[in-house]
């Protein structure tokens, strides 16, 4: 009995309703967004340090109202991978391998920053739909709905993005 007992993994433990195969399939898709989002928040991060010309009070401004989010969110991926018994990735190397964002270098030019970070956040959003249809399959409501609001709003940060250099 002891042996079976030590067999089992931390995740096997967790009996909240979804089956265990599910929940690290749900797991894999939110470890892809938390690196998204991660990336995606250092991305911003620097475009806020790092503006410059006629509208760097605006894209100050609202890179930093993003950048925020973004940490919040990333916080909140982490814990619900946590909650569903695996491990949140936390280093630039997963980072590197798990996301779409290409954060290979610092962009020099203000409209390559604005759209580099417009691009970022529609792929963001694209892939996210994915991930809310593996939630969805594996009846995982709490991460459907994280996800869902997620999507809107790397949505409505293309759309600012957007109207600083239409």
């Amino acid at each position: 009995m002891a042996t079976a007992a030590k067999s089992k993994t931390k995740s096997d433990t967790v009996n909240t309703g979804i089956e265990a195969g599910d929940r690290k399939e749900v797991a894999k898709a939110l470890q892809h967004g938390l690196a998204d989002t991660y990336s995606l928040y250092l991305k911003t991060l620097g475009v806020h340090w790092n503006i410059v010309g006629p509208s760097f009070y605006s894209v100050h401004k609202l890179t930093e109202e993003q950048y925020e989010d973004l940490h919040a969110a990333a916080d909140v991926i982490a814990e619900r991978i946590r909650a569903l018994g695996e491990i949140a990735p936390a280093s630039f190397g997963d980072y590197t391998k798990l996301s779409v964002v290409d954060s290979s270098e610092t962009p020099r030019q203000a409209d390559a920053m604005i759209k580099g970070l417009i691009s970022d956040n529609e792929a963001i959003a694209k892939r996210m739909r994915d991930f809310v249809e593996v939630a969805e399959e594996a009846d995982d409501v709490f991460t459907a709905d994280l996800l869902t609001a997620r999507i809107g709003k790397h949505e409505e940060n293309a759309w600012m993005l957007r109207a600083l250099i239409s």
